[in-house]
């Protein structure tokens, strides 16, 4: 447990107040140091020297520096915040922004899991002259195959194997790539004159760790740039090239491989009795990682990138960011708010960024320009994507006044404003924002200039699964609302019915993936629950009668969590028992349509068996005179008596 911070004021550029920092975080505060990672640094020594691996070091940018010591004391250190960047180079009163930094970065959380990836050094190069050139310089580290468009530029080097043909797929990822050739050739190195090559194979399937892709053509795979161990560059410009090749000799050993999302397939909607419903994830996944897998989908760890995209999109929860887990997230914002608070600040405004780009504009803002204003919380996540509506809803409910998400060039754009676009609606406000700056000043100007219109609520603790956490925030932003209309493809809303189409065939009830649609075992009735339903689309698929269509809102009121009857009718009373069973209507439209038309219906006794329930069908049909069950007359049953009259007889 973290008990003590360690400041230091970066030779007298920021100040602080560590009267208020301590009242609000409850942890203590080091004098305040003028130049700890220099002239000081003996200083650092000692104060981690004298701790249990429990003092939080004020410094972001010397961190390595810290941690060089500690490893050589061989002692541990809670964490690193920067409040310098952050906070104490910023315009404004910040001891309530630091206090509230403090507080997030003394918090325990749980590191990921992972997998290790083994790469053994097997590399293809695809490509012509420059791919030769890279597998000579690679060839005393790494085991390397050289894939050749054509026979023109054949090279006599055998310290690496080379081959003639076309990429036809590559799928896989560092460790396991699976590549299948197209017009594949194999040379024969013996002989004199011109190497020859075999015969082209279709087909012929391989195995690598690691693809450097120096063609120029288009990659085989979908978001190049995220998949690990697949490394591309332009062949004419050489630096590229260079630094490609660089990266390659480094890709050989043991690697810790995150494992971002976690599924949970009960719970995903994604198809029912081969009927398609929810395909979100599969639109959005950036890298190819998610496939069908039936009833749900399925999620390669190896390929996923951890974007986030779809732990944001699924209705239903199976798909989850994990690297840490959503309910972390949660605490975070709630400690941020909580302790901004109690250390006397009002309207904070969250800035959710990435830890590269964001981060980097911070610092940049900070160093060379004006700073984060004071009000201003940033809160780095890794992934942006992850950030989905459940998040921004609650940042809101927590305490935020409102929530600006700076993007990087290159972002999951789509799916976080599809996002952003739904947590406004359950807001009822225009409360979050992506900011886009081109460079750290527009980015000041931007949080200096426009404060926003500030979202007011009585704070909530967020508990419970992302739909649970909107719900409650959503009431709490808008506690006169009962119903919320919501854009198209929310995952949130109603099953409107067109009863005079619908025949109670009850398929949707029977395949609903959520149980949002039931029925009643007593009663021709389908019913039901708003709060359940994802709005994943199965029901309007498998309707026969197409009866079905959805409404997006969202409904705060506490009709939401009971059943309501959507189309009922009067069940249908047998003829020989009185038995319900049915529904009239459609008995009597069966019985019209048949009866005396077809042939199994010609007789009116058959006629009379669509009125009946099963077990009187059941008991009719076997005492008919032409009852398809019925044998002939039943052989005597042979005894041991007649067994001896058969001897006696021979």
């Amino acid at each position: 447990m973290t008990k003590k911070l360690v400041l230091c004021d970066c030779l007298g550029s920021q100040s602080f107040d560590t009267d208020a920092i301590t009242k609000a975080t409850g942890l203590g505060c080091s004098k305040v140091y003028r130049s700890l990672c220099l002239d000081q640094i003996e200083d650092a020594a000692k104060e981690i020297e004298g701790s249990d691996g429990d003092i939080l070091i004020a410094c972001q940018q010397e961190r390595e520096t810290f941690e060089e010591l500690a490893a050589e004391m061989d002692k541990d250190v809670a964490g690193y915040v920067d409040l310098r960047d952050r906070a104490g180079w910023g315009e404004g009163a910040t001891a309530p922004k630091m206090a509230a930094l403090v507080a997030e970065a003394a918090m325990p959380i749980r590191i990921g899991k992972s997998v290790d990836v083994i790469s053994e050094g097997t590399i293809l190069i695809v490509g012509g002259l420059a791919a030769i050139q890279a597998a000579e310089d690679l060839c005393e580290t790494l085991a390397v195959t050289v894939l050749l468009p054509d026979a023109s530029t054949l090279p006599f080097d055998r310290r690496f194997d080379y081959v003639v043909g076309q990429i036809q797929q590559l799928s896989g990822a560092l460790g396991g790539f699976r590549v299948k050739f197209k017009g594949l050739q194999q040379p024969n190195p013996g002989g004199r004159g011109e190497l020859q090559l075999g015969e082209p194979q279709d087909g012929a399937m391989s195995e690598c760790d690691i693809v450097l892709d120096l063609s120029g053509n288009p990659a085989p795979i979908p978001a190049p740039e995220k998949r690990e161990g697949y490394l591309r560059a332009d062949p004419n410009h050489a630096p590229s090239v260079a630094a490609a090749v660089l990266e390659a000799s480094h890709l050989i050993g043991t690697f810790e491989k995150p494992l971002y999302v976690r599924l949970e397939p009960s719970l995903c909607a994604h198809s029912r009795a081969e009927k398609p419903a929810c395909s979100n994830c599969l639109n959005v996944c950036p890298t190819g990682a998610i496939t069908s897998a039936g009833e749900h989908v399925a999620i390669d760890p190896m390929v996923c990138a951890g974007c986030g995209s779809c732990a944001s999109v699924c209705p239903s929860g199976a798909i989850t960011y994990d690297a840490p887990s959503v309910d972390v997230l949660f605490r975070r914002l709630t400690t941020l708010a909580s302790t901004y608070r109690k250390a006397g600040g009002t309207q904070a405004r969250l800035m959710v960024h990435d830890a590269r780009h964001g981060r980097e504009m911070i610092a940049l803002a900070a160093r060379f320009g004006r700073g984060l204003p004071a009000d201003v919380i940033p809160f780095e996540i890794d992934a942006l994507a992850s950030f989905g509506h459940a998040e921004m809803l609650a940042a809101l409910a927590t305490g935020f006044s409102n929530v600006s998400i700076l993007m990087p060039p290159k972002g999951e754009r789509e799916v976080i404003e599809g996002q952003i676009e739904l947590a406004n609606a359950m807001s009822g406000a225009a409360g979050i924002k992506m900011i886009e700056p081109a460079d750290p000043d527009a980015l000041t100007d931007i949080l200096y200039s426009d404060a926003g219109t500030p979202a007011a609520c009585e704070p909530i603790l967020p508990q419970g699964s992302r739909r649970q956490v909107a719900r409650l925030a959503a009431k709490a932003l808008q506690p006169d609302v009962d119903v919320v209309a919501l854009p198209d493809g929310a995952p949130y809303g109603a099953v409107v019915v067109d009863t005079e189409a619908c025949t109670l065939c009850l398929a949707c009830a029977s395949l609903c993936p959520s149980g949002a649609l039931g029925d009643n075992a007593d009663l021709p009735q389908l019913r039901f629950q708003e709060d359940a339903c994802l709005q994943c689309g199965l029901c309007t698929n498998v309707c026969p009668e197409n009866a079905i269509t959805l409404k997006p809102q969202a409904d705060l009121t506490d009709d939401a969590f009971t059943q309501r009857v959507l189309n009922e009718e009067e069940p249908f009373a047998c003829i020989e028992c009185g038995s319900l069973f049915g529904v009239k209507s459609t008995v009597e439209r069966i019985s019209k349509q048949l009866a005396g038309s077809h042939p199994m219906f010609e007789s009116s006794d058959a006629a009379k068996m669509i009125k009946m329930c099963e077990n009187c069908r059941i008991q009719a049909q076997f005492h008919s005179e032409d009852n398809p069950f019925q044998g002939g007359e039943r052989p005597r049953v042979r005894t041991s008596e007649d067994y001896f009259s058969k001897r006696k007889d021979h």
